[in-house]
């Protein structure tokens, strides 16, 4: 435990940890995205990479919540905020490492959220979460989508790649797991983000123009009754045989 005088652990990656202050206080978008993904989400939980606990506050109605992280401060977050909370452990996590003992417990339902990206082998980290999995267990998977829209906001945050449709499926499909759901997520963020990664060369997501965003998400939630189908994400749900 730390001490009252010690200083707080700061993250390695500032641009990462400002991002995620932000998506803080944006608390419409939070409840749009994981409300795309509550029917897949089951009672025994492992989210992996959950940052300061955005979307994991939205988990705490479940059996068993393992809330994981590779950052010590973001460890330590978790666990002054989540810590009190009977049904939830944080642990670290360092992907595709798995302890054993955490593999042995196996969990219905793994979480990744906007971290795929950030792993340089994500072919062994998606085999990795699948051994994570109970037979008929599903991994929740959320990514960025459009390689035409990297820019210097995913370089700034450390992304080794953005996704296509098909190039993660056929990911999902190598590490054994057989898909279940795949969709395009967040039509509105397309052009906000071209324009500021690609255009304006931004490193980080403007403050304004998030609580805006933000602010219109209600009316973004109806992206789901247009004919097409795109979005600045991709979500796939993959599923363990048995």
């Amino acid at each position: 435990m730390t001490s009252p005088d010690a200083s707080p652990v700061e993250p390695q990656d500032a641009v990462g940890a400002a991002t995620l202050d932000r998506l803080a206080a944006a608390p419409r978008y939070n409840r749009w995205m994981f409300a795309r993904l509550r029917p897949w989400v089951g009672d025994s939980v492992l989210e992996i990479g959950s940052g300061i606990g955005n979307l994991s506050t939205f988990l705490l109605d479940r059996r068993r919540v393992v809330l994981t992280d590779t950052e010590p401060a973001y460890l330590e977050r978790l666990r002054t905020r989540f810590g009190g909370q009977a049904n939830v452990e944080v642990t670290r996590l360092y992907l595709p490492t798995v302890d054993g003992a955490l593999a042995a417990r196996r969990f219905d339902t793994v979480i990744c959220l906007n971290v795929l990206e950030h792993v340089a082998d994500d072919r062994s980290s998606l085999a990795a979460m699948a051994r994570l999995l109970a037979p008929g267990g599903r991994l929740v998977l959320l990514v960025p989508a459009l390689a035409w829209l990297y820019g210097s906001l995913d370089v700034a945050l450390g992304h080794h790649r953005r996704y296509t449709r098909r190039g993660l499926i056929e990911r999902l499909r190598d590490a054994g797991l057989r898909m279940r759901h795949v969709e395009y997520f967040n039509l509105a963020g397309l052009p906000g983000w071209w324009l500021a990664g690609r255009v304006l060369r931004r490193r980080l997501i403007p403050a304004g123009s998030l609580r805006l965003y933000d602010a219109l998400v209600p009316l973004f939630r109806l992206e789901r009754l247009l004919p097409w189908r795109v979005g600045q994400s991709l979500i796939a749900i993959g599923e363990v045989a048995g």
